[in-house]
């Protein structure tokens, strides 16, 4: 079955936790002894109404002050489809738990609370969005019930979000929006009567409609060698295999292809999925490739079609999220992951804060935390690595903090 990713964001009492709670109930996703609680405490606060924001808020502390502070992974299925939502929080303060969350989605849904219009968040909500280059986007104008199922109220949010969007560089965004009352279940999976004027598809509707193919990059493959198979069996005594995953566009058997760094070449003998094999794999295909050459292949290296190899390089200029306490200055040392490689980085200089508000980029000699900024880093050794917007997968890394370990922040390469 077809899987959808989805990230949401909103700002606090859009009714984010709501909605999908309601999506949850809407396809008999709650199991029973949750949908009892949900009653029970329902009941408990005064309510003539089920509390559905109580079916993601998992942590204590999200519960007592009816916010999203963490990342959430809700799983729900329909007839068409499978969907895995990212419930990320839409503070300020949890910039970087929105980027995590986004950063794998294929679609996005932003609340904006009718009552209050676009306002500072849903720029940056849209900013990183724009950010991680996320084709789809639904705006939900929710709580129409609190301003009378106004058509007027809702065209003139939509003339707002239009201004924002002329103001982003990424004008592949197909964005849909759409008036709901999330308390109500009004849009979301059944029509609203209430809103008559309102001719478009609910949100599952057009969730379901959404293909899997809108979101295929057009760029060129790119595959990581995650780990190297020699099962050593009486069958395959002298099998060689490399495992990982495509990005970019499909392989298949006969390709000609490149090993980075080595540039020795070969060509594809064989894909296996488990003890399947395939002629050809689209990108985002786990598969395991044996090659007609018997060359030297270890984990860390990349297979390319030869003739598209990537750019070779020991300086990046990149977008980074930080996600540390510990700010972000030229001269510091950490190890940027690219793949599964990781090579020893210096911050070569923080060029400046990109204000998410699509309000340019300030001067600035440092990152705080949850800032987004332009940065330059010197590596060790060269990466072969490509643009994010040319190749998602290739043109991201994470930097680790050497003496805590920790992801200190996400950047992506331009």
């Amino acid at each position: 079955m077809e899987v959808l990713k989805i990230a949401t964001a909103g700002s606090v009492d859009d009714g984010k936790s709501t909605l999908i709670g309601r999506l949850l109930y809407d396809t008999r996703s709650l199991t029973s002894d949750k949908l009892e609680a949900i009653e029970k405490s329902s009941r408990k606060k005064g309510y003539d109404y089920l509390d559905f924001s109580l079916a993601t808020d998992g942590l204590v502390a999200e519960r007592e002050q009816g916010i999203t502070i963490d990342v959430a992974h809700i799983y729900f299925s329909t007839k068409k489809k499978s969907y895995i939502i990212a419930d990320t929080p839409g503070h300020v303060e949890y910039t970087r738990n929105m980027v995590t969350g986004a950063s794998t989605s294929e679609a996005s849904i932003i609340l904006i609370d009718a009552r209050k219009g676009v306002i500072e968040q849903t720029y940056r909500h849209f900013f990183i969005n724009n950010l991680l280059r996320v084709k789809e986007v639904i705006v939900a104008v929710n709580k129409m019930d609190l301003v009378n199922y106004s058509e007027e109220v809702f065209n003139e949010i939509v003339a707002d979000f239009q201004e924002l969007r002329n103001n982003s560089e990424f004008k592949d965004q197909k964005i849909t929006f759409i008036p709901v009352s999330a308390l109500w279940g009004e849009n979301i999976a059944e029509r609203s009567t209430a809103m008559a004027w309102y001719e478009g598809d609910t949100v599952l509707e057009h969730l379901g409609n959404i293909k899997a193919e809108d979101f295929r990059e057009e760029s060129q493959a790119r595959f990581s060698v995650q780990t190297v198979i020699r099962p050593k069996t009486d069958e395959y005594h002298d099998f060689r295999g490399y495992a990982g995953k495509i990005s970019g566009s499909s392989l298949k058997v006969g390709d000609e292809v490149t090993v980075l760094p080595s540039l020795t070449t070969s060509s594809i003998k064989e894909i296996y999925f488990f003890d399947q094999k395939f002629e050809e794999a689209p990108a985002g295909s786990s598969v395991t490739i044996s090659l007609a050459d018997d060359i030297n292949v270890a984990r860390g290296d990349m297979l390319v079609k030869t003739g598209e190899e990537p750019q070779q390089t020991k300086l990046l200029n990149a977008t980074v999220c930080w996600m540390d306490n510990k700010e972000l200055i030229a001269g510091t040392k950490y190890v940027l992951q690219h793949h599964t490689n990781g090579i020893l980085a210096k911050i070569n200089k923080v060029e400046g804060h990109i204000q998410t508000n699509f309000g340019g980029v300030k001067e600035a000699s440092s990152l705080k935390l949850n800032e987004i900024g332009k940065v330059s880093i010197k590596l060790s050794k060269p990466i072969f690595a490509d643009n994010f917007e040319d190749n998602k997968a290739n043109g991201r890394f994470i930097l680790v903090d050497t003496q805590t370990n920790t992801t200190a922040g996400v950047g992506f390469i331009k």
